[in-house]
């Protein structure tokens, strides 16, 4: 690619956004929430329980299955402090989410601790629960690495996986800035109706207008539906406090992707559309990962894409998604492989261009968040236009607010 973001400011990314627009709750039906339609430079409105009205019989509709996990573990300490970990990822290098989700008896987990200055050096903190067979929970702190620390958590009975343990122990990791505690409903409205795949600590929001009878409306229409997971980490929320975005360390998050979506996406002919930011951010990195693969930059069939790495391949040189996604189908046959996992930290921001998508569902994001940069680098200006009608036809914002459909420029 010939242009680099690296120089982009992220004061260019900004909007005011008032509190009273974002969507504190959500509504009552998944479906009646609003769309904005943004195609060929041009903006209308519906509602999303239409979205079938929007799409063609022959495209391929794209979305994440992981399941939100109760992240949130409150404790109290000996002088009765609050102290809440937020649970992040595995604390051992190289053990994926999803393994460390069936560990029994103990994990380390790395964990953002509030109220860290109240925890006491070697002080164990404990949680119980005599409703569940005696549940008992203890936490140590093991490391602390930065804003990080590194927590060692026990638990009986021992036989309880650590999914077992977030579901017993943990409350649903509601956005911050949602400004109040997860209530009940939040445990299944805080999901996708397709949610599988335990250990998100954030919902991939784009997904939450679905409801089973828009997936079968889509269906009847000859629209295919297929699944990736990308398990999202606390990083989509972390704010870009650098003034330019080569000072940006983009987050990693870990995606699986199996042999069935790849051979769906070689053979589709129609529109690919990704619902959310974490879908598009999936097939664009499995996209790279080909490329590698085919430049011969890398031997091994793992999802590991740096934030830099598309913008400096030369344009000319890059396969077509046919191509990339058959290369992929070709290879992990070859091996006898059934699904692709790993990592990636790629940024998508102005300058790059879409490899894999030519619709992109999403909801309205923060100023000045990678995920705005991420819409400009499918729509361009026009995101400006497209969040200021929003503001102006009182869509409702963020997590629990409305949906958009944005027709990707080429």
């Amino acid at each position: 690619m010939n242009s680099n973001p690296e120089e982009l400011s992220i004061e260019d990314f900004s909007y005011e956004l008032p509190d009273e627009r974002i969507a504190k709750f959500p509504l009552a039906q998944r479906d009646e929430s609003k769309i904005l339609i943004y195609k060929e430079g041009e903006i209308q409105e519906s509602v999303f329980s239409k979205i079938d009205d929007l799409l063609s019989s022959g495209d391929l509709l794209v979305a994440n299955q992981t399941r939100v996990v109760q992240a949130r573990l409150v404790f109290a300490t000996s002088s009765a402090a609050r102290l809440e970990l937020f649970c992040l990822e595995p604390g051992v290098e190289g053990l994926d989410i999803q393994q460390a989700m069936f560990s029994r008896k103990s994990v380390l987990w790395k964990c953002l601790v509030g109220n860290a200055r109240k925890w006491k050096e070697d002080e164990v903190l404990e949680l119980r629960s005599d409703e569940n067979y005696g549940f008992i929970l203890q936490a140590r702190l093991v490391e602390k690495l930065g804003a990080e620390s590194i927590i060692s958590l026990e638990w009986s009975p021992e036989d309880l996986s650590f999914a077992e343990v977030l579901e017993i122990a943990g409350r649903v990791p509601l956005p911050p800035y949602l400004k109040r505690e997860a209530e009940e409903s939040d445990q299944e409205r805080y999901q996708t109706v397709y949610a599988i795949n335990k250990g998100s600590v954030a919902a991939p929001t784009a997904g939450l207008h679905f409801t089973d009878d828009v997936l079968e409306r889509l269906k009847s229409k000859g629209i295919s539906e297929a699944f990736l997971t990308l398990h999202v980490g606390a990083g989509t929320f972390k704010p870009v406090k650098s003034e330019r975005m080569k000072d940006h360390d983009m987050h990693s998050e870990e995606i699986i992707a199996d042999l069935d979506l790849l051979e769906m996406i070689a053979s589709s002919e129609g529109n690919l559309i990704a619902v959310g930011t974490t879908s598009l951010r999936s097939l664009e990195s499995i996209y790279w990962t080909a490329v590698k693969l085919m430049r011969k930059e890398s031997d091994e069939l793992k999802i590991e894409v740096n934030q830099w790495y598309p913008y400096q391949v030369p344009a000319h040189e890059l396969p077509d998604r046919k191509q990339a996604f058959n290369f992929l189908v070709h290879l992990m046959k070859e091996k006898g492989l059934r699904t692709i996992t790993g990592s990636t930290r790629l940024i998508i921001a102005p300058g790059y261009i879409i490899k894999t998508a030519d619709i992109l569902i999403t909801n309205f994001h923060q100023p000045k968040s990678t995920l705005l940069l991420l819409v400009s680098a499918c729509i361009g200006e026009d995101w400006k236009r497209v969040y200021n009608y929003a503001l102006v036809h009182d869509f409702r914002f963020l997590s629990y607010g409305d949906s958009s459909i944005l027709f990707i420029k080429k």
